[in-house]
């Protein structure tokens, strides 16, 4: 359903959360290597993410990420959207373009409970509900 970028964008969010702060960042080889996501590409992800607001980083040898701003306030349809755009759930299953109201293609009517679930629960679901989860259930759950 989602993207690899997007999985890994918040699977680094979660780190940071996690193992990060504003006197101890995490440095790029660090989370990438905890995360098993190709360094040049977390570190795109994570630009990204800085131009967004939702990271801050430092350069230099003790330099590094962090969250910009608290977990509680990083819904998961924040960062899709900043990595997918934001009609990611609204296009069409079967189509390469949008469907329409005057002519949508078969799927779209069906699919439409679905995707207003999927929309509601990415949009209420934070980053410090998933840290919540990870932190609860260590043994279970991984980043």
């Amino acid at each position: 359903m989602l993207s690899n970028t997007s999985k890994y964008a918040i699977r680094a969010l979660i780190y940071l959360e996690l193992y990060s702060n504003k006197k101890n960042r995490a440095g790029i080889k660090k989370v990438a290597g905890e995360l098993n996501i190709p360094a040049p590409f977390l570190g795109k992800i994570l630009q990204m993410l800085v131009k967004h607001q939702l990271l801050d980083s430092t350069k230099g040898p003790h330099g590094g990420f962090c969250l910009n701003k608290p977990a509680l306030d990083i819904p998961l349809m924040a960062v899709i959207e900043i990595i997918e755009g934001k009609e990611i759930f609204d296009n069409c299953v079967i189509r390469t373009t949008h469907c329409d109201g005057d002519k949508p293609c078969s799927m779209h009517h069906k699919l439409a409970p679905l995707r207003s679930e999927i929309k509601r629960i990415f949009a209420s679901e934070t980053i410090a509900d998933l840290v919540s989860e990870f932190r609860e259930g260590k043994e279970r759950i991984r980043i």
